[in-house]
C-alpha cells in the first residue's frame, strides 16, 4: 500500500459530468425492474403509475433544493455526517457514521451485490449450488469495486461514467425498442387499463392506501442522489456544480423512469405490468426472445454495478470525515495524496461490506432483511439533515450562502414532511415484519421473545445493538475529543 500522507486532503478533481453520472448511477440499480410491479399494482391506471414517478421527482427536487444550500455552504468531505455535526453536535453525527459504517452502507451495497450476483448466476453459472456462485459474484464485485476505488478519483469516477453511460443507454433502448416493436404490431397490447382498472378509475375512488405503498416504493427507487454531498471537498466549483448535479441527475433519473414505464405499459398491457414478477424480462422476450430476456438480465448486472461502485465511492468518504475529527478513529481519516482517495476507509468499508455478504448472505432473504431495518435509520437522518437546514441558517446566520433555498421555509418544510412520512412508513413496516417473524418463532420453536428475536430476526437485534454501541462509542469519544 502506498505511503499515507497525513498532511494530505482531497483535491477538487470532479466535474459536473463527474457528480450527475454519480448521482445517476446510485438511483438507477435495480427498482426500477422491481418494484414497478408492485407500483402498478398498487394504483388505479395507467396516469396514477406515471404521476407518482413525477411525484417522486418532485420530493428528490425539494430535498436537492436544501440540500444545495447545505453542500455548496459546508463543501467539506462527509455531507450528512458534517450537517449534522454542525447542527446538533459530535454525538449525533458520530452516530450517523457508525450506523452507515455498520449497518446502512454495507447492508445497501450488499443488497445491490446479491442483485448483481443473481443475475450474473443465470447467465454465466460458477457452480451448480446457486448460493456458492452467487456469494463468488458478490464478493467479488464488492471487492474489485472497491480496488477500482482505492487506485484513484479517476479510475472510480470513469467507471463510474461508462457504467451509468450504459445503463441508461439500455434503459432508453428497451423504450425505443418498444416502440418500434408494439406501436407497429396490430396485435400489441394497449395502454389502456384493464376492465377491473376502469372501473375503478370511472368511480372515482382513491385508494389511499394503495397510493401511500406506491409512493413508498417510487421514494424508495428515487433513494442516493444525496449522496454527492460527501464528496462535496472533491467538487469543481461546488458552490456552482453540486446544484446542477442535483438537478439534472433527478431529472435524468425520472425522465428514464418514466420512458421505461410507458414501455412496459406499451408492451405487457397494466395487467401485464402488474402481474409479472420479471417485467423487463417479459417485455423484451416478445420481439427478441430469449435473446430479449438476457439483454435485459446483463443490463440489471450493469446497473448493480453502477449503483455499487457509486455508493463505495461516496460512503468511504462519510468515515474519512469522522476519522479526521475523533481521534479514537483517526486512521479512518487519512488521506493519500499520490492516489486522490481515502484508501483506509475505503478497505475498512470493503471489508465490513464483505464480511455481511459473507454472513447475511447464506440465508434466505437476509440482505431484504437488512435493508428493511436499515431504513427506518436512513429516513430519521434525512430528515433531521433537512432540519438542520433551519437550525444552521440561525446558527451560522454570518456565513454566506452562495446558494438559499427557493420558497424558504416551504421548500425544506415539504421535505422534512416527505422524509418523515417515509421514516413513519419504514419504521411501522420493520416493526411488522420483526413482530411477525417473532411470533413464528415463538410458535413454532417455543422460545422466548429474546431469544426469538435473535434467532428469527438477527439483522433487527443487530441493527438496535449497533445503536445501543454507537451511543456509547459516540459520547466515550465525544469525551475523548474534549480532554
Amino acid at each position: 500500500m502506498p505511503a499515507i500522507e497525513e498532511s494530505a486532503a482531497p483535491s477538487r478533481r470532479l466535474s459536473l459530468v463527474d457528480c450527475t453520472s454519480i448521482i445517476v448511477g446510485i438511483i438507477i440499480g435495480s427498482g426500477i425492474y422491481r418494484s414497478t410491479p408492485d407500483i402498478a399494482g398498487a394504483v388505479t391506471g395507467v396516469g396514477m403509475l406515471v404521476g407518482v414517478w413525477v411525484l417522486g421527482w418532485a420530493i428528490a427536487l425539494i430535498g436537492s433544493l436544501s440540500y444545495a444550500e447545505l453542500a455548496s455552504t459546508y463543501p467539506h468531505e462527509g455531507g450528512d455526517y458534517v450537517f449534522l455535526t454542525r447542527a446538533y453536535g459530535s454525538v449525533c453525527g458520530f452516530l450517523f457514521a457508525w450506523l452507515e459504517f455498520w449497518v446502512i452502507r454495507p447492508g445497501s451495497i450488499g443488497a445491490m451485490a446479491f442483485v448483481f450476483a443473481q443475475y450474473a448466476h443465470e447467465l454465466f453459472p460458477l457452480a451448480d449450488n446457486a448460493i456458492s456462485s452467487q456469494l463468488v459474484y458478490a464478493v467479488s464485485s464488492v471487492g474489485a469495486l472497491s480496488a477500482v476505488n482505492v487506485l484513484g478519483i479517476r479510475s472510480g469516477t470513469w467507471t463510474q461514467n461508462v457504467l451509468t453511460a450504459v445503463k441508461v443507454l439500455g434503459l432508453l433502448a428497451i423504450f425505443l425498442t418498444a416502440c418500434w416493436f408494439f406501436l407497429r404490431s396490430p396485435s400489441s397490447p394497449t395502454p389502456s387499463p384493464s376492465p377491473s382498472t376502469a372501473s375503478e378509475a370511472s368511480d372515482g375512488a382513491f385508494n389511499w392506501g394503495g397510493f401511500r405503498f406506491a409512493m413508498i416504493l417510487v421514494m424508495f427507487t428515487y433513494g442516493g442522489w444525496n449522496d454527492i454531498s460527501y464528496v462535496a471537498a472533491e467538487v469543481k466549483r461546488p458552490e456552482r456544480n453540486v446544484l446542477r448535479a442535483l438537478l439534472l441527475g433527478t431529472t435524468i433519473v425520472a425522465v428514464v423512469y418514466i420512458l421505461v414505464t410507458i414501455a412496459f405499459v406499451m408492451g405487457l398491457g397494466l395487467d401485464g405490468v402488474r402481474q409479472s414478477s420479471a417485467v423487463a424480462a417479459d417485455l423484451m422476450r416478445k420481439p427478441l426472445g430469449a435473446t430479449g430476456a438476457n439483454a435485459i438480465s446483463l443490463l440489471i448486472c450493469i446497473s448493480a454495478l453502477g449503483a455499487i461502485n457509486g455508493m463505495t465511492l461516496t460512503g468511504a468518504r462519510i468515515y474519512y470525515a469522522m476519522g479526521s475529527d475523533h481521534r479514537l478513529f483517526d486512521f479512518l481519516g487519512r488521506w493519500n495524496e499520490r492516489l486522490g482517495t481515502p484508501v483506509r476507509a475505503l478497505v475498512a468499508q470493503g471489508i465490513a461490506t464483505i464480511g455481511l455478504v459473507l454472513i447475511v448472505g447464506t440465508y434466505s432473504n437476509g440482505f431484504e432483511r437488512i435493508l428493511i431495518v436499515g431504513a427506518p435509520f436512513f429516513w430519521l437522518f434525512l430528515t433531521m439533515v433537512g432540519i438542520s437546514l433551519f437550525v444552521l441558517r440561525f446558527r451560522d446566520a454570518d456565513i454566506p450562502r452562495v446558494h438559499r433555498v427557493v420558497l424558504f421555509p416551504v421548500t425544506p418544510i415539504l421535505f422534512c414532511l416527505s422524509t418523515a412520512f417515509m421514516c413513519h412508513a419504514s419504521t411501522t413496516y420493520a416493526i411488522s415484519m420483526a413482530g411477525q417473524a417473532i411470533r413464528t418463532a415463538m410458535d413454532e420453536g417455543g422460545l422466548s421473545p429474546i431469544a426469538a428475536a435473535f434467532s428469527a430476526y438477527r439483522e433487527g437485534t443487530w441493527a438496535v445493538v449497533a445503536t445501543f454501541v454507537g451511543v456509547l462509542v459516540g459520547v466515550f469519544t465525544w469525551w475523548r475529543d474534549k480532554r
